[in-house]
């Protein structure tokens, strides 16, 4: 079976994030797909098409299930089960990313912090210790840390990559505008919010 593409793996989460939000405030306890869709503002041809790559959803005539499909997607993204993650780089991106609600609510935990200033480490931030990057090994290992936010400077985050993949993290999400390497074991994902606000200037400068 062909395997869903990334683009479908985003849309499986706003599509999770619009039922959660669905199953607060609708009375209905079904949707129908030209609804759920309108939630999104993508076609109801599209939200098939990416719900078919992971099995039948809903009844002809009746919709899905808001509380069924929410919870198959919760599923199929692996968040029926916590994950622990560590934030290295405490800085104002790192600061802002551990003060984050919605990583709790999504059964991602926060368990570590790393940094390289002598002034931040051992010390606590909502709750987390903020560890030096020469912990990081007995600390990934000890918490059971599968997924890493890199949310150092530049110059750092290659070196920081360097000391994940030697502590066997599974999943990287980059925030540092660098193109990081590792090997094919680690999945990889970046984050650029300047390239993302010039697709916005872009588009605003344009007659």
């Amino acid at each position: 079976m062909k395997k869903p593409s990334r683009d479908t793996i985003s849309r499986m989460s706003l599509y999770l994030r619009a039922l959660q939000e669905l199953s607060q405030t609708q009375a209905s306890p079904t949707i129908s797909s030209l609804g759920l869709s309108r939630e999104l503002n993508i076609s109801p041809d599209q939200l098939r098409r990416d719900l078919w790559y992971f099995g039948q959803f809903g009844r002809r005539g009746v919709g899905y299930s808001i509380d069924s499909l929410k919870n198959k997607i919760s599923e199929i993204l692996g968040l029926n089960k916590r994950w622990n993650v560590c934030i290295c780089g405490m800085g104002n991106l790192g600061s802002a990313l551990l003060a984050y609600k919605g990583f709790k609510e999504q059964n991602l935990n926060i368990s570590a912090c790393f940094d390289a200033d002598p002034k931040k480490i051992y010390k606590k931030k909502g709750g987390i210790t903020i560890y030096p990057l020469e912990d990081m090994k007995k600390i990934i290992r000890s918490s059971r840390i599968e997924i890493a936010i890199i949310a150092a400077p530049v110059n750092a985050a290659q070196t920081i990559v360097d000391r994940l993949v030697s502590c066997d993290i599974k999943a990287i999400l980059n925030f540092a505008p660098v193109k990081l390497v590792v090997p094919p074991k680690v999945k990889l994902r970046n984050v650029d919010l300047s390239t993302e606000l010039f697709n916005l200037t872009y588009f605003l400068s344009q007659p």
